[in-house]
């Protein structure tokens, strides 16, 4: 009987510490991710706001390039970002300390709200002034990167930047119902409904400005864009305010927008789409290393989206035309010698006209003697843009055989557009944080916990031991440019991040140490993840 019970005792005993050791690891969890967060908000944030990467010191910051100390990168890696991971540790842990770090981010969008509604690519809190002389100097010698080499004083939906922070000013509205979001809010909104064409799409910019500078007859960032997500983020961020806000004026602006994917593409035996179309609706070029072209990349793209919009409509007439976007798929695969054993299956770009390949090039150091240029030659391509792809054709094969099989009734059953859908049992800010993103619905600008997926405690423990003694997740071996120089002979630096000819990026391979907001918003996710996870086992 002794023995009995001491045996019992051992095992109820190893019970209680295993449970004891992990609630010892969750408490390690939330320690590490305050530690660290503190760090963020009160040594690196400028004003609530971030870029992408820092020297230790805060010496020197990048995003796409490099800024000063007064600016905020509101694209991603940036204050919307950052913005969202503060949201998502909040709903998390109920710690307070989160949702003040969130209001600062979005105080900081709020302060660089364009009159007109929408966000710059940078927020500077020196004043326009100042950005001036970013874009003169910084910007306007960025080779490669001319989306930055010419200053606009208008707003931009490219990389998603004013849709994106749209969806994060209506996330954090919705969290307390905070009246304080409200008068941004219905200004980004009103910019997002102002600024679409009356056939659906959207330009890159607006207000529209046409003082491009590069010599082309036209200014693109006025052509429709679906480059990087434009029209798509404006519509998800429409669908959003609509599930939310209950506001109908939204359907309007929603059915639009997706019916402008129909209306662009191309006729057999050219069925793709391109990235940016003109008035016409003919596919146009953008940047000097994008030409009027179709691209496979984007016609796939294009026909998932397709496939949600049936299920979001019900309306059949977004699957018709799939079948012919998946003949011209098969049709421009690239030749076997060409496709590096079975690496790559289509060229990046397509020739209107006559389905051939065409491939970027570029040529020179910098500004002053870069050139680029395209032919139908693969040798030395461009390399930061890319010349190849593989594009999953059999997965979307798959995927358009199962949703089309679909009555519109069963499609549209989960559908944010159908009214049905809603459960009045909830308000439409209980919905948005309990349902939403729908399984078959648009992201949120933030990513959906799968309970599903086991987080690894060793990998929790990694985590926690990789924070240094500032609390820091640093980097190595990144991709950094040259300061903004002119030499004696007036020569202005190259200031885009180092790359070789051909536009593939150097790396430091030095031992330097970078502070990255990516690195923090990785680590950051998983513990976020394992803590949710610990909250079910405990349920």
């Amino acid at each position: 009987m002794k023995l009995a019970f001491s045996i019992s005792f051992y095992f109820i005993f190893l019970g209680f510490l295993a449970i004891g050791q992990k609630k010892s690891l969750t408490e390690d969890v939330r320690k590490t991710m305050l530690d660290a967060t503190r760090y963020m908000v009160e040594q690196v944030s400028v004003n609530g706001g971030y870029v992408g990467t820092y020297l230790p010191d805060l010496s020197r910051r990048w995003g796409e390039l490099e800024f000063y100390k007064t600016q905020i990168q509101v694209q991603s890696d940036g204050v919307v970002s950052m913005g969202n991971i503060f949201l998502d540790a909040y709903a998390a842990t109920g710690d307070e300390y989160y949702y003040k770090a969130a209001e600062k981010a979005a105080k900081a969008l709020i302060w660089g709200q364009l009159p007109c509604g929408g966000w710059n690519y940078i927020i500077d809190f020196a004043g326009d002034r100042s950005l001036k002389n970013w874009y003169n100097t910084i910007g306007k010698n960025a080779w490669g990167f001319e989306e930055f080499n010419h200053y606009y004083g208008n707003a931009t939906f490219d990389d998603v930047t004013t849709s994106d922070a749209a969806k994060f000013l209506l996330r954090i509205y919705l969290q307390r119902l905070d009246i304080s979001y409200k008068p941004a809010l219905d200004k980004a909104i009103a910019f997002v409904l102002e600024s679409q064409y009356p056939l659906g799409g959207w330009p890159q910019r607006y207000p529209l400005k046409y003082d491009f500078p590069h010599g082309f007859k036209d200014d693109y960032t006025s052509f429709y864009t679906f480059n990087d997500d434009v029209i798509w983020g404006n519509i998800d961020f429409l669908i959003q305010c609509y599930v939310t806000l209950g506001d109908e004026r939204f359907l309007d602006p929603i059915r639009r927008g997706m019916n402008f994917y129909l209306i662009t593409q191309q006729g057999n035996p050219y069925g793709g789409w391109g990235q940016q179309y003109d008035m016409d609706l003919m596919p146009a070029h953008a940047r000097s290393y994008e030409p009027p072209v179709l691209l496979p990349s984007t016609t796939y793209e294009h026909c998932m989206l397709l496939l949600r919009f049936y299920e979001y409509t019900g309306d059949r007439k977004f699957l018709a035309r799939i079948p012919d976007a998946l003949e011209w798929l098969e049709n421009t695969r690239l030749p076997q010698n060409q496709a590096s054993d079975g690496k790559f299956t289509h060229p990046v770009f397509i020739e209107i006209g006559t389905n051939k390949p065409l491939y970027a090039h570029r040529s020179g150091t910098g500004i002053v003697d870069g050139r680029y240029w395209w032919d139908d030659k693969d040798e030395n391509p461009l390399l930061h843009y890319g010349a190849k792809s593989n594009i999953p054709i059999e997965k979307l094969k798959e995927e358009y055989k199962k949703i089309a099989s679909l009555t519109p009734e069963e499609a549209a059953k989960n559908s944010p557009l159908k009214a049905a859908h809603f459960q009045h049992n909830l308000t439409p800010q209980q919905y948005y944080e309990r349902a939403w993103p729908l399984d078959n619905g648009p992201d949120v600008g933030r990513r959906k916990y799968n309970p599903s997926v086991k987080i690894d405690e060793s990998q929790v423990r990694k985590i926690i031991n990789s924070l240094d003694t500032q609390h820091r997740w640093m980097v190595k071996h990144i991709q950094i440019s040259r300061p903004y120089a002119i030499t004696k002979d007036g020569v202005e630096t190259n200031t885009a991040k180092l790359s070789d000819e051909g536009g593939r990026g150097i790396v430091d391979q030095s031992e330097q140490e970078y502070l990255s907001t990516r690195e923090y918003m990785k680590n950051m996710q998983v513990l976020i993840s394992y803590i949710k996870q610990k909250e079910n086992w405990t349920k």
